[in-house]
């Protein structure tokens, strides 16, 4: 009997490139949540519900005193809509790398001659293409349905939403982090209500700061989102809160750059 030899796993991954297998790794990520209806329907219908719950609720409330003369308060709110989608595509990226550490995809991909951060990358890259798509569902939906008309241009436009898929992929590493620490989907789930809540409300999200109590201003001042919203909204209205683009993206790039070294760190821990 001839007895067929199984092959190695270097000889499956024949001196593959960081590159290749940060590809090959984040198509495998966008397979399975394509592929999963669940993750498919409520991924479409989360963006949905922000928007029109936000948008719907907050409109009828009136406007604040500082409130920016001639913009509607759907123009308003809707760069905080996107910054808070891309706050929860994020958090599905650490959910998604608990995922992978539970049903045991990461202990098979330890096995090959595999980067470990390549797992990592992937799995942020695909947080990011999830982002997108939920962007451009928003996107949609805003022009289409609620007659969304920024001020600021087209160019403008595709910048603010391109430094709100930034912010995403920033924190998408601080979740990563806390999943590759944590590995369990409840507590990451309760560090998500924990972290999101507050910080969306404490920042300029839904009205100006001037017009939030003082003790909440404060922490609006400090608020990390708070710099993303005012850009990603100065770009899209064109309205005064530009000065705020380097603070975001220099909050963000130290954002990605220490979630990613505690995410390895913490993917280098043992596979229970």
């Amino acid at each position: 009997m001839t007895v067929t030899p199984t092959p190695s796993p270097r000889a499956v991954w024949p001196d593959s490139s960081v590159l290749l297998q940060i590809r090959v790794l984040t198509a495998r990520s966008l397979r399975s949540m394509a592929t999963d209806p669940g993750v498919v329907l409520f991924g479409l219908l989360q963006p949905v519900v922000i928007l029109f719950v936000l948008t719907q609720v907050f409109s009828k409330m009136g406007e604040p005193p500082h409130f920016p003369a001639g913009i509607t308060y759907l123009d308003f709110v809707l760069s905080a809509v996107l910054v808070d989608n891309a706050v929860q595509s994020a958090v599905q990226s650490g959910v998604g790398l608990v995922d992978d550490l539970k049903n045991g995809v990461v202990a098979r991909l330890r096995s090959l001659p595999i980067v470990p951060s390549s797992l990592l990358i992937a799995r942020s890259l695909a947080g990011l293409v999830r982002g997108a798509v939920q962007a451009v569902v928003i996107l949609l939906l805003a022009f289409g349905v609620l007659g969304y008309a920024p001020d600021g241009g087209a160019v403008d436009l595709a910048a603010s939403v391109g430094l709100t898929l930034f912010m995403s992929w920033s924190l998408g590493w601080a979740f990563i982090a806390a999943g590759a620490w944590l590995r369990r989907a409840e507590p990451m789930q309760n560090l998500a209500v924990i972290a999101v809540l507050p910080l969306m409300f404490a920042s300029s999200a839904y009205m100006p700061v001037e017009d939030l109590p003082g003790w909440l201003a404060a922490v609006a001042g400090v608020n990390p989102l708070t710099y993303a919203i005012d850009a990603t909204r100065a770009l899209a209205l064109g309205i005064p809160g530009s000065d705020a683009i380097v603070p975001a993206l220099v909050i963000g790039g130290v954002i990605a750059a220490v979630g990613g070294a505690l995410a390895v760190l913490g993917f280098r821990r043992p596979v229970q």
